[in-house]
């Protein structure tokens, strides 16, 4: 579904990403994992559109994705969560999910899409009526995923989840990932520094440190990796 070759990004003469090489299968949940600075972040703004790369190539569905505009990509069925939540903080919960429902998929998907959002989230649904900027941290980044997810998206990228929440309101966000994963065929994308969770979250990961892929597997392979049981599981 997406092929990311030998990306080379950053910001002004700096290189965050140093040929960055990933894959995304159809349907799969993939984890990229690291340490703060080791360009996650960084590679989710190439894939949307908001940080242009010196060279490499993306392939989305066949697709090359650096000739669409970044406004076009949440249209192919890119959804980004972005890191901090920034969920618009004037608005009714239910305003921010019909903010996420603009594209054609979401629009024609709204009224199923918002059901099973609610499902999953029925928190959401409690406060639906209630300004986005009065929840919660936690709230709120169950209406940022919320937001994503009503556009009906093919592939869903989270960018640190469970920043700044409590390990109980983390460990709900990753379960509900995972229910969303098995109800669902939407492919997920996730950048995250709690290793183990993600790891254990995820089918295949990849671990970044200073803008490059040093190591990649299968969740267990990882886990069972020297180097990220010292660096990442404290073991």
């Amino acid at each position: 579904m997406l092929e990311i070759t030998q990306i080379v990004a950053g910001y002004s003469a700096v290189s965050v990403l140093k040929s960055i090489s990933l894959t995304v299968n159809k349907g799969e949940f993939v984890a990229v994992v690291g340490p703060n600075g080791a360009g996650k972040s960084t590679l989710f703004k190439v894939i949307s559109g908001t940080v242009q790369p010196s060279s490499g190539a993306i392939v989305f569905e066949g697709q090359n994705l650096l000739s669409v505009a970044p406004w076009q990509r949440a249209h192919l069925g890119i959804a980004h969560v972005p890191e901090g939540r920034q969920v618009f903080a004037s608005m009714t919960v239910l305003e921010n999910l019909e903010m996420g429902a603009y594209t054609k998929a979401g629009q024609r998907d709204w009224k199923r899409s918002l059901e099973q959002i609610y499902e999953w989230f029925p928190r959401i649904k409690e406060r639906e009526k209630q300004l986005a900027g009065t929840l919660s941290g936690g709230e709120q980044q169950m209406v940022a995923i919320a937001r994503g997810l009503a556009s009906s998206p093919r592939l869903l990228m989270l960018d640190e989840p469970s920043m700044g929440l409590s390990p109980a309101i983390a460990d709900f966000i990753f379960e509900r990932l995972l229910d969303i994963r098995r109800e669902t065929d939407l492919t997920i994308l996730l950048v995250e520094q709690r290793v183990a969770e993600a790891l254990q979250s995820a089918d295949r990961g990849y671990v970044l440190e200073t803008g490059s892929v040093v190591l990649e597997g299968t969740n267990e392979a990882l886990q069972a990796d020297d180097r990220v049981r010292r660096a990442y599981l404290g073991m």
